[in-house]
């Protein structure tokens, strides 16, 4: 039978995922945004915070400086009041206001719809390039973050810390279409049931996870072949 690199059946594969979407029906970025802009934004200020934190003051920032030249013009000092809640403010004020100001030079204030270009704005790395491109661009994108790494190494779909190995590899295993779906599964299975801690007995990937073949090697399990 065909495998994936992962070395999976790809009917596997397509189960997994099927099990996902199945578990986890309003798997969505929690960012609440209006504009691209308003994402990018949202996604920079995301590192080391949580969604909910982040939204708590994206209402005051994007009332002040509603686009990116209203950005651009601040100084990232009078920045960092609003975004102090969601940690490492100075390093994320700097970053959005470098965003602004390099969208309004290269892009007439506009968020490019391209990886190439998303990530050479400051403080924009894959993850969240592929939150805008995914979720406000229509563009597929698979963003890896730590749920997504923790949840694909244990299920055996990746084998690899590396976020960006991680991504190709995740990448190669689906079409385009599934890419964002994808990762806001993983992502929602890694906060409400793989966590670090991981809450096995409520998982329907039990029968076809290498993390819980390993765990409990005498319990009863499918073999790893497709399965609809």
């Amino acid at each position: 039978m065909p495998q994936t690199s992962a070395g999976l059946p790809p009917a596997l594969v397509t189960s997994i995922f099927d099990r996902l979407d199945a578990m986890h029906p309003d798997a969505d970025t929690e960012l609440v945004y209006r504009t691209p802009f308003e994402l990018l934004a949202a996604t920079i200020l995301s590192a080391q915070c949580t969604d909910a934190r982040v939204n708590s003051v994206t209402p005051a920032l994007f009332a002040a400086y509603p686009d990116a030249r209203a950005l651009a013009a601040a100084d990232s000092a009078d920045l960092e009041p609003l975004v102090q809640p969601t940690g490492f403010f100075r390093m994320k004020a700097r970053a959005l206001s470098g965003m602004a100001r390099a969208l309004v030079a290269e892009h007439d204030g506009e968020v490019p719809a391209s990886m190439e270009a998303l990530v050479a704005l400051p403080g924009v790395g894959r993850k969240t390039a592929n939150v805008v491109l995914g979720h406000a661009l229509g563009i597929p994108g698979l963003p890896v973050d730590r749920h997504v790494l923790r949840v694909a190494n244990r299920i055996g779909l990746v084998h690899t810390d590396d976020a960006v190995r991680a991504e190709a590899a995740l990448c190669a295993l689906l079409p385009a279409e599934r890419w964002t779906r994808a990762s806001d599964t993983l992502i929602l299975h890694g906060r409400r049931i793989c966590k670090p801690k991981p809450l096995c007995d409520r998982c329907q990937l039990r029968p076809d996870c290498a993390y819980y073949a390993a765990l409990s090697p005498a319990a009863p399990r499918t073999r790893r072949t497709g399965r609809s």
